[in-house]
């Protein structure tokens, strides 16, 4: 396999003419024939370049609107006739095919096409079948064809052809030859997920491609013996962590993107609601709250669970102020998410120079539709997001609520129990969130049994309460949310025991009518929702 080719004839036929010219110039001085298509050609000569049409190549015109000019022997043969291999010699010199040397194509603009909201027939137009082929032909003869698929790497290949005398290396070749396949492997994931997902409306197709392109890589992964990088999806998606701006501070590793994701999707249940804080630490949220001011939520956030807040990720639903950066940073803090800071809290801020600043611009849709995809040793689960939402309401069941005791919750407790709720969807199985006045009272999260989970919350509220100064923990007079059913009285009755008059919960136990008796026994209101939240 030969090291350096050699560019005598080069076909360009680009969709994204960015760089284009610059780039065709390059090649023109290193006396390189100019071979292009359609408006690519047109372009080129508007210019002043010498470009030979497809057609004087193929001797054959364009048609069908272009959709017919590369599909041709001459050029096909051009690209992946074998240098040196005589019968393939033999057969362009009898059939009148010249090589081919460099390709550059990059195809037609079929995501942003369905980005825009095109109707099935443009869409469908969009879906470049010359390119790809040209691209996966250059590509397979990589020990002689250069190919080049992104406007990025123009001024590399140029600076390419200047070191090696109007030549590529076979480094160079192999490297854009890896590129392009994984160009057109996206290329037909975008469109086949199309069909799938628009088109035929499958929620899980028979085959599910994903194609991502790596935005950074990470000093390490969850451990500093693992690697890791961050992957965003290619074509039409939403915004999210991966897409925020990073103010200051220093790199993010793996756990500070993963607990700031969590942030994330917690603070945007409150999208467009009164200022709202959340402090997630290792996932888990270990304070929420809402009040005037962000920094009354900060607050009131912190004062859940102090102790774990240090070094956490805070998330805030609306601009930073200066009086919330000053406040945030009374503590270490890893990671700061919102949609925007102004100009007194970034000046706060830029004091704590590891500390990261991220700006989202705004918050991501918590009813927004998707997949969640999670790997497992030979496979990988997929799921829809639990956009899920339950109208708390009002009156005497609400909505969506099926109030089960004999006293029904009053107006606060009903809202402390929809606040807690909705945080409960953000924590860890088993989950059980006491909640008052707009603030997570207390959290427990993760453990195996949901009656720790009730007993360690209920135990760090006393401890707050106590380095606070308070005369009795938050969970007195507060309400609580499961995410799943109480499979025993025992939980239950632990919350009662710390001090919860009111109860939210799926129901669905077998044992729901001893649960139920619990709390009519200790007069606690209880709504069941019908409506689980295990988060794993």
């Amino acid at each position: 396999m030969t090291d350096k080719v050699a560019v005598r004839r080069a076909l360009l036929s680009v969709s994204d003419k960015s760089g284009l010219v610059d780039f065709a110039r390059q090649l023109a001085t290193h006396g390189v024939e100019l071979v292009s298509t359609g408006g690519t050609a047109r372009a080129l000569r508007d210019t002043g370049l010498d470009v030979k049409d497809i057609s004087e190549l193929t001797d054959f015109p364009e048609m069908m609107d272009g959709r017919v000019k590369t599909l041709h022997p001459k050029v096909h043969g051009g690209l992946l006739g074998v240098r040196g291999n005589a019968e393939h010699e033999a057969a362009m010199a009898a059939h009148d095919i010249a090589p081919i040397d460099l390709v550059c194509v990059n195809l037609y603009p079929f995501s942003e096409t369905v980005a825009r909201g095109a109707d099935r027939d443009e869409i469908i137009e969009n879906i470049d079948i010359g390119g790809p082929s040209m691209v996966r032909s250059a590509a397979k003869n990589h020990a002689a064809v250069t190919i080049v698929t992104d406007p990025a790497d123009y001024a590399l290949v140029a600076a390419e052809l200047d070191e090696q005398g109007g030549a590529t290396s076979l480094a160079m070749r192999r490297r854009l030859a890896a590129k392009a396949y994984a160009a057109t492997a996206a290329y037909d994931s975008a469109i086949s997920s199309w069909f799938a997902f628009s088109d035929q409306g499958e929620a899980f197709p028979e085959t599910m491609t994903v194609a991502m392109s790596r935005s950074s890589e990470l000093r390490y992964g969850e451990n500093p013996h693992q690697a890791a990088a961050v992957y965003t999806p290619m074509g039409p998606h939403a915004a999210g962590v991966a897409q925020a701006e990073q103010v200051q501070g220093k790199e993010l590793s793996y756990n500070n993107l993963n607990d700031a994701d969590g942030a994330l999707d917690l603070i945007s249940e409150f999208r467009g609601e009164a200022p709202t804080i959340a402090i997630i630490k290792h996932a888990n949220p270990c304070g929420v709250a809402t009040d005037e001011t962000v920094e009354a939520a900060y607050r009131a956030a912190l004062a859940c669970d102090p102790v774990s807040a240090f070094g956490g990720i805070i998330a805030a639903n609306r601009p930073l102020d200066g009086a919330a950066a000053e406040a945030i940073t009374g503590i270490f803090t890893e990671v700061v998410i919102a949609p925007d800071a102004d100009a007194d809290a970034r000046e706060i801020f830029a004091k704590k120079k590891n500390l990261r600043l991220l700006l989202t611009g705004e918050l991501p849709d918590a009813a927004r539709t998707g997949l969640l995809l999670k790997t497992i040793a030979g496979g990988m689960l997929l799921q829809s997001r639990d956009n899920a939402l339950v109208d708390g309401g009002a009156g005497a069941s609400g909505s969506d609520l099926n109030i089960v005791t004999k006293r029904a919750p009053t107006d606060a407790e009903r809202a402390d129990m929809m606040f807690a709720w909705r945080v409960a969807k953000h924590v860890k199985s088993n989950a059980v969130i006491y909640a008052k006045g707009g603030s997570t009272a207390a959290i427990g999260a993760g453990q195996m049994s949901r009656l720790d989970s009730a007993r360690i919350a209920a135990s760090k509220a006393r401890d707050a309460a106590e380095a606070a100064g308070w005369d009795a923990p938050r969970t007195q007079g507060s309400a609580v949310a499961s995410d799943a059913f109480f499979p025993f009285a025992d939980g239950l009755v632990a919350c009662a025991e710390a001090g919860a008059t009111s109860v939210i919960q799926p129901g669905g136990s077998v044992r729901d009518e001893e649960v139920i008796a619990a709390a009519d026994e200790r007069g606690l209101a209880m709504a069941f929702t019908g409506m689980r939240h295990f988060r794993h």
